[in-house]
């Protein structure tokens, strides 16, 4: 891999009523933010430790200026557009035309997202073996998209955060006679279900994820506070 290689993550500035609202109504703002701010590091974390890849960090705000979160070796831009897909296609062709020639986009919140998924999706594009990566979400969505250039058609007319999505972003890039490689199926983190998953898997990822949930333990349900170590 090479520095022509770009990780874009896509976040917001852990502010409470900002991030993990529909976590913030069963556990508090607080908790919420507290919870989403450790999701962000270890997402971070892991982008960081990549070699040859650059960390590019896509901040969803209200002011038009990326927060005063410092983290060493990552660029910081703001999200330009109005619907997801405006923002994803605007981060790409930032990236592009940044000297990026082969780009991956995750979010942030899935913190024990394993590293050999990023490498493997970067390693079929920079090898030519795909047009486009998806790494399929539980959820119907996907936490992984990777090109190496901008198919505009993959971001226009998606219903997204529904069940569809990865389904009719496959459409999309059939029609566009692209080759798709899909990744193995992962998580994220949006409601109290998804904690319950991370807290009852095993493993050492995502640490300050773990930890976090470990602080809040009081606010989790019997069932939560049985999985956390």
């Amino acid at each position: 891999m090479t520095m022509n290689s770009g990780l874009i993550i896509f976040a917001r500035e852990p502010v409470p009523g900002h991030v993990k609202t529909r976590l913030a109504a069963s556990i508090g703002d607080r908790a919420a933010v507290g919870l989403y701010a450790a999701m962000l590091e270890d997402v971070l974390a892991t982008a960081t430790g990549l070699e040859g890849i650059r960390t590019m960090v896509f901040w969803a705000t209200d002011n038009g200026s990326t927060p005063a979160l410092i983290v060493p070796h990552v660029e910081s831009f703001v999200q330009s557009g109005t619907s997801l897909g405006e923002r994803m296609a605007s981060a790409f062709s930032t990236a592009f035309t940044n000297g990026i020639r082969t780009c991956c986009i995750i979010g942030s919140d899935s913190p024990d997202l394993p590293v050999e998924y990023i490498r493997r999706a970067f390693n079929t594009l920079e090898q030519d073996q795909a047009d486009v990566a998806f790494g399929p979400a539980r959820d119907g969505g996907y936490y992984l998209l990777g090109m190496n250039r901008v198919w505009e058609r993959l971001f226009e007319d998606i219903a997204w955060s529904t069940p569809q999505v990865l389904s009719v972003s496959c459409e999309r890039a059939t029609e566009l006679n692209l080759r798709t490689t899909l990744l193995p199926v992962w998580h994220d983190i949006d409601t109290i279900s998804d904690v319950l998953y991370l807290a009852a898997s095993p493993g050492g990822e995502a640490p300050r994820t773990r930890e976090a949930l470990r602080r809040i333990a009081h606010l989790l349900p019997c069932k939560l506070k049985r999985g956390l170590p």
